[in-house]
């Protein structure tokens, strides 16, 4: 043995020693409060999982589910990093814009939803711009290309989950070969895709002097073919034979401020709302909401689509905007991008309310088929910290306390990027308690670590509310609704 090679050896054997008497002391010095707080995640991870796993998909034919319209490529990037690249400076003028036309419009824009951390999406009118939006991306080192847009987001988590799927989009060829094998296309093949540019940031991120409360995405696109619903009349025709269980309507936003010539979208909105109709009563439909910012759009959705519609998605700036229009008002562009659960909760119920108000005064005036609404019986509300649902009792809809906590799982796992969670990378900042409505003298329910999906009955509905283990560690958060929908979907066909 040459000198020295026995301190080697012995200073090995003491390293590794060392390395753990330090993970010891560690454990052993850890704060009772981060003791708590990580024994008090891991129940509430066993528990969701619990719950979860309440509802199997073994031993059951693959429940089918069809789903429209369109898709894109998403290329994802860092947004400040981007918009740094391009050289576009941080604007003293955060601006609200229906649309975007030029360099300052789109700084004005996403300094408006950057700081408080509110998800957004806008068509930019100017071509020029966007095609060096998009050639900076591409170069960007970090980037990602992904499948995009609503419906093949949802057709590829519902397939993962169980699901047999009819997806109505047209297509490249490059696009449907990543597609999963138990997704069936219906559509016209396309040469060149339409790119969606998803402008990333994680909570804490810096642009000039704005810095980002919580991390979130800003959707830039300028599409060609998903305005036109071009899919529509393939999907329809292949709809009879394949039977489906469940339909799913979304990528509607892509019609929001697209210059259609005149009566062109009501006429294609229109024929959507035939195909809506003419579907069986015993299939649900479920219409997946989205950013939409033009007044005019969202009143033909509340006449041709969610009249159809058993079942309504959608997020925590979504849910204000319908609620408005619905009561007459404008649409809110901006809402809190982190409400109390029982601000959540009463805007539901008021939409729930409305909405099957109009059901059964429209089904009264009502002579045809067309005209005749169905009666919302589920909403889903997904937020950054909690998941809430409103089921009708005795409806279509089972499992509503499962679907809760599977949809606040996915959360975890679509945002981390992981199947597996990891506790040490999430946290929980729903309140220890909340109450069930801001009335005054209104019920509180305590967040219980064993039990933590929260259900009760009121009228004729259910509630279900369960806290997201918020992940920590930002893999994305594009396609964070959709992913979640979808496997809240799964399990109560």
């Amino acid at each position: 043995v040459a000198p020295g090679g026995g301190g080697t050896v012995s200073w090995m054997k003491y390293g590794s020693f060392v390395s753990l008497l330090v993970v010891l002391l560690a454990l052993w010095f850890r704060s009772p409060q981060n003791a708590e707080l990580d024994d008090r995640l891991d129940t509430v991870l066993s528990s969701l999982l619990r719950a979860e796993r309440k509802v199997g998909m073994n031993n059951v034919a693959r429940p089918k589910v069809a789903i429209g319209f369109g898709g894109c490529v998403d290329l994802i990037v860092d947004g400040v990093s981007l918009l740094n690249k391009i050289g576009l400076l941080p604007t003293d003028q955060p601006l609200h814009h229906d649309y975007l036309e030029n360099a300052e419009q789109l700084a004005q824009s996403f300094a408006y939803f950057f700081a408080p951390g509110a998800a957004a999406e806008r068509f930019m009118l100017n071509d020029t711009l966007f095609t060096e939006l998009v050639e900076g991306a591409r170069d960007l080192p970090g980037n990602r290309w992904s499948v995009g847009g609503n419906a093949p987001v949802m057709a590829g988590r519902m397939a993962t989950e169980g699901c047999d799927v009819l997806l109505g989009g047209s297509f490249s060829p490059d696009f449907t070969d990543v597609l999963s094998e138990h997704i069936t296309v219906a559509g016209h093949v396309v040469e060149e895709p339409d790119i969606h540019l998803i402008l990333e940031y994680p909570t804490g991120a810096n642009w000039g002097h704005y810095t980002s409360r919580r991390a979130n995405r800003y959707i830039i696109h300028s599409d060609d073919h998903n305005p036109y619903l071009s899919s529509m009349e393939e999907f329809a025709a292949k709809l009879e034979n394949f039977r489906p269980d469940l339909l799913v309507v979304g990528g509607l936003q892509m019609m929001d401020n697209f210059p259609f010539q005149s009566g062109e979208r009501d006429a294609l909105l229109s024929r959507l709302a035939d195909l809506l109709s003419s579907s069986s009563p015993q299939i649900g439909v479920h219409f997946e909401m989205a950013s939409f910012v033009e007044e005019s759009i969202m009143e033909d959705l509340l006449h041709y689509v969610i009249p159809h519609a058993d079942s309504l998605g959608m997020n925590e700036q979504e849910l204000p905007n319908l609620l408005s229009l619905l009561k007459g008002s404008n649409i809110t562009v901006l809402s809190d991008p982190n409400p109390r659960v029982a601000t959540v909760l009463d805007q539901m119920r008021e939409v729930y309310r409305i909405l099957n108000q109009r059901s059964k005064e429209g089904s009264k005036e009502s002579h045809t088929d067309r005209a005749k609404s169905k009666p919302l019986t589920r909403l889903h509300v997904h937020t950054l910290a909690f998941q809430a649902m409103i089921v009708t009792r005795g409806s279509q809809w089972k499992n509503t306390m499962s679907a809760t906590a599977k949809a606040s799982l996915t959360a975890n796992r679509h945002v981390c990027g992981s199947n597996d969670i990891d506790p040490s990378k999430a946290r929980l900042i729903m309140d220890d308690s909340f109450s069930v409505s801001r009335r005054e003298g209104s019920q509180r329910i305590p967040l219980q670590e064993t039990r933590p999906v929260s259900c009760w009955h009121e009228d004729d509905y259910e509630i279900c509310v369960a806290p997201v283990l918020v992940c920590t560690d930002v893999y994305q958060t594009a396609g964070g609704g959709d992913n979640i929908s979808a496997a809240g979907l799964v399990l109560q066909i």
